[in-house]
């Protein structure tokens, strides 16, 4: 049986991350440009057709279904080589396998979607479950460069848990409502679209409030352990301040000036960026020197 190295291994995890990662903008292009329902139906993308690029909007949700293909690839090749890779660990095998079973799911939730008719509850799902396997291909990546015997997470001083622990759940917050903001707010994917009930300016508040209160916990946080022999940890917290400071720029900005569709996809990248920011302080760092090995 052929050696797996774990340079390699490295390689196609992060292949896999970066897959799941640009998959999620496909799919805000396709809410974006109005054309989640440019293939009316699922797996076929209408009753004539399996695959349809007629229009500009079939084209554009024929596009973001072929590549889930590339994401499908980019997993299925994770999951074999963590069990090909030596020496085998198990840990590394099943955070593999937890990425296959969270693209089949989003393959079933993504049919949801486009059979509701754009429910805003299916597509809330469709981006948090994104988030979730956002994390598990970070910490499999993060995990594929550090001996078996590591830990899991971050170093963080015990005295220090609990505003680490509220600076996540406040980070979630912000994010689950923020996808309540967009599923009120317009670029619904289709002119048909249901949508919220809610006031888009109170819901509006309500995340910003949510936002600021991220902030503040992370200013708190920064602040405690500014004086802290906890480098790796006070980098990871700067570098979450920059995204959170500039991702709320921009959610202000798009705010204030009509919610144009530029904005709103820079506002998604931000979102995953943060997201991404927010697991760096949680989850096991990156060796300095893995460039060399």
């Amino acid at each position: 049986m052929a050696r797996v190295s774990e340079k390699s291994f490295r390689v196609v995890t992060g292949a896999a991350l970066g897959s799941l990662c640009v998959i999620v903008f496909t799919g805000a292009l396709v809410r974006l440009t109005g054309s989640g329902l440019g293939c009316s139906d699922w797996p076929r993308c209408n009753e004539e057709k399996f695959v349809d690029v007629s229009s500009g909007h079939t084209f554009i949700e024929q596009a973001n279904r072929l590549f889930t293909g590339v994401v499908s690839a980019s997993v299925i090749a994770a999951v074999l080589l963590a069990h090909l890779r030596r020496p085998y660990r198990r840990d590394l095998v099943l955070l593999a396998w937890s990425l296959v079973i969270g693209v089949l799911a989003q393959v079933i939730i993504g049919g949801i979607v486009v059979l509701t008719g754009l429910n805003p509850y299916a597509n809330m799902a469709h981006f948090l479950v994104s988030l979730v396997l956002i994390a598990s291909a970070l910490l499999l990546y993060r995990r594929a460069a550090v001996p078996n015997d590591f830990s899991w997470w971050r170093s963080v001083p015990r005295e220090y848990h609990l505003r680490h622990g509220i600076l996540v759940v406040a980070s979630l917050v912000a994010i689950v409502t923020g996808t309540v903001v967009t599923a009120t707010g317009p670029h619904a994917g289709g002119e048909d679209a249901v949508r919220f009930g809610f006031d888009l300016v109170t819901v509006a508040r309500i995340h910003s409030i949510s936002v600021l209160t991220t902030v503040a916990t992370l200013l708190f946080f920064m602040f405690s352990v500014r004086k802290t022999n906890e480098i790796d940890l006070r980098e990871s917290l700067n570098t979450l301040a920059f995204v959170a400071v500039t991702q709320g720029g921009v959610g202000y900005l798009q705010y204030f000036t009509g919610v144009p569709v530029v904005l709103v996809a820079a506002h998604i990248v931000g979102a995953v960026s943060f997201f991404i920011a927010v697991l760096n302080t949680f989850f096991v760092p990156l060796p300095k020197n893995i460039g060399a090995s």
